[in-house]
């Protein structure tokens, strides 16, 4: 499983298509995913404090379009997804919530 994380307004513009990609994938070439020991770090570090947030469970064996392991921050291996989801891999969006100290986001 990967992990991907989502405004709820971008969310909400595609929930009836069959595939999602965030604005950034036009630009970019690939979406941004971690993987679930990664995803505390992430929403550290770009997404602080943010209260509009969803977090999709990706099933990684049922895209589409292949994942690609690459080097980012800390020069950890980032999963980057090279192309659009396709929503039957996605199997689960969750609403980010942050907690208190030692509690999960989920």
């Amino acid at each position: 499983m990967i992990y991907h994380v989502v405004t709820s307004h971008e969310w909400k513009q595609q929930h009836n298509a069959d595939q999602f990609a965030p604005a950034s994938f036009a630009d970019e070439g690939f979406i941004h995913c971690c993987t679930q020991v990664q995803l505390a770090g992430v929403l550290e570090r770009y997404y602080k404090g943010r209260t509009d947030l969803l977090l999709l469970t990706i099933d990684d064996q049922a895209l589409a379009f292949p994942v690609k392991y690459e080097r980012a921050t800390n020069n950890e291996l980032f999963p980057h997804l090279y192309g659009i989801i396709n929503k039957n891999a996605i199997t689960a969006v969750e609403k980010i919530t942050y907690p208190s100290a030692n509690e999960s986001c989920f």
